[in-house]
């Protein structure tokens, strides 16, 4: 990650940058001045596709397996992805082969490199190789867009091999040479006597106590049994709780009296390949948890400051082995987590009408955090910011808490198909009934004198019905950087507020969506609380 210090232009805070050696695609060579005040180069990879993240792989891989002796550093996290070169001594590869004798030492080093680099893409000439004696170093191994066809590689090697054709070649001379004919004269004064040990030893090999190297690395458990006389065998296994590489299992088992030279089966633990989880922006128990849904553990972890990739204080900047490689169980994962943005002051832009997705990327790019997200129902498409908190514009300190207010539908779907019913059989009207005429009753003078007039019936009350239950449906989803707290659940409607089936930390329900239906009267709404203090309220 680049960056400027005043008027110097420094890479990854780390080197300052001299001058640019070469720019091809999207990789430029700089050569840079470390802090201990030697010469570097760096080769910068600029990340900016898929294709430009798996050619540095590809890159990165081949370092490993060749090991040049010109590389000091590899370097791959998000927003830095680079290589550290140190200069090597020697002569180049050119001069060594235009001399007339080329020792044999020298052409067969030349041949494996050659070969080694071929197992990866690479001809001869992508490799700057210095010679010291005898021995090839590569000082510096050109980026490749993409790997070279076996063809390819194979012309582009004859044309730099080419001064050997005809060269003559200085074969090696084995001290003592003059004296090879004694080993022949006192093998044909010894040789009965050689033989019949021979026969004796095939015959009745001594026997020894097998050692025990179970837990031990393959390759040491290997070399400890053949200095002993066995002969030895892999097998592949798993075992939980068991470094990968060890030996598991061994047969026939320790302390068996076995002949020298009968072989002994060792059983590597070689459990099967998982992928490696996405921890960024993580706490480190939260990385914890997710590691342990893969079988895998946190290894180190490395405090780095936070402010030039904008990370909070405690949240996870980068990891390795990057998310999305492969690892074995029980692996550990090396975690490097922000110690917080240093003094630097931030803002948001305008949210309203984003997708909360959309929103999210802002917030995480100012270097902020969203710990609270408000439902409140809408006519505009479910998850659309309606407000926030802090405004637009307005200046904060990288880390603060956003919250967010999204649209959510104004009603909620019945929570199962109600489905095709079957229609109801027309209804045929009764004929009329003719209507008696009442007769007239003409009230007594008693009656009409305490009634002071004829009496006139009570208009009968309507009774207003209860409103009907209805069923009503959540669904919301926590947020990743939720608040550490036990939180719980509620409906609250108008017969009351009734506790739901929701009583967890915030690691269980951190990014996780929880979804329930509940019977309610009138209107209604869930609450949702930390600690006993409300967290959230969703209108359904």
């Amino acid at each position: 990650m680049t960056g400027q210090v005043g008027r110097v232009k420094m890479i990854d805070g780390k080197y300052e940058v001299l001058r640019e050696v070469s720019v091809q695609g999207p990789v430029t060579l700089s050569e840079v001045r470390a802090a201990e005040g030697v010469t570097r180069q760096v080769a910068w990879f600029n990340v900016a596709t898929p294709a430009d993240r798996q050619a540095f792989h590809a890159y990165r891989t081949a370092l490993r397996a060749l090991s040049p002796a010109g590389l000091t550093d590899v370097v791959a996290r998000p927003g830095a992805f680079y290589a550290v070169w140190q200069p090597v001594t020697g002569q180049p590869l050119e001069s060594a082969l235009a001399h007339k004798g080329v020792p044999q030492d020298l052409v067969e080093n030349v041949n494996a490199l050659a070969a080694s680099l071929a197992g990866h893409g690479y001809a001869l000439e992508d490799a700057q190789v210095l010679v010291e004696g005898h021995e090839p170093r590569v000082a510096y191994l050109t980026p490749l867009l993409a790997p070279r066809s076996p063809e390819d590689v194979a012309a582009r090697n004859a044309a730099t091999l080419a001064p050997l054709k005809g060269a003559r070649v200085k074969r090696r001379r084995e001290p003592g040479a003059w004296l090879t004919f004694v080993p022949g004269l006192l093998l044909l004064g010894g040789a009965g006597y050689v033989g019949a040990q021979a026969v004796q030893i095939y015959l009745n090999p001594p026997v020894r106590a097998v050692s025990s190297v179970v837990g031990q690395p393959a390759k040491d458990a290997a070399r400890q049994l053949t200095s002993e006389g066995f002969r030895v065998e892999y097998a592949t296994g798993q075992a939980a709780g068991r470094a990968v590489g060890s030996i598991i299992r061994q047969d026939p088992a320790a302390s068996t009296n076995l002949p020298v030279g009968r072989l002994v089966t060792l059983t590597v633990n070689n459990p099967p390949a998982i992928e490696v989880p996405r921890l960024e922006e993580m706490t480190p128990d939260q990385a914890r948890d997710a590691l342990k849904g893969s079988a895998m553990t946190v290894g180190k972890i490395v405090k780095v400051d936070g402010t030039l990739t904008g990370t909070p204080e405690g949240r996870v900047v980068a990891q390795l082995p990057e998310p999305g490689s492969t690892a074995q169980q029980g692996q550990s994962v090396q975690l490097m987590v922000s110690t917080g943005i240093v003094g630097k002051q931030t803002w948001l832009p305008p949210l309203k009408g984003f997708q909360y997705e959309d929103a999210l990327k802002y917030v995480r790019t100012a270097g902020l955090v969203v710990t609270k997200v408000t439902q409140q129902p809408s006519d505009l498409k479910e998850g659309t910011v309606l407000d926030q908190t802090p405004a637009a514009y307005a200046k904060v300190t990288a880390g603060s808490p956003v919250t967010l207010t999204v649209a959510a539908p104004r009603y909620s779907a019945p929570s199962r198909p109600a489905g095709s019913l079957p229609l109801p059989p027309p209804v045929t009207p009764p004929e009329p009934e003719p209507t008696p005429v009442p007769e007239p009753v003409t009230p007594s003078v008693q009656e009409q004198g305490q009634a002071g007039g004829t009496e006139i019936p009570a208009v009968p009350q309507e009774q207003t019905p209860a409103p009907a239950a209805r069923s009503v449906s959540l669904r919301y989803t926590f947020p990743t950087d939720l608040p550490e707290g036990t939180y719980t659940l509620a409906v609250r409607d108008d017969g009351g507020e009734r506790p739901l089936d929701l009583n967890a930390d915030a690691a269980t329900l951190a990014g996780k969506q929880i979804s329930t239906t509940a019977s309610v009267t009138g209107d209604a709404v869930f609450v949702i609380r930390r600690d006993g203090q409300d967290f959230a309220l969703v209108t359904p």
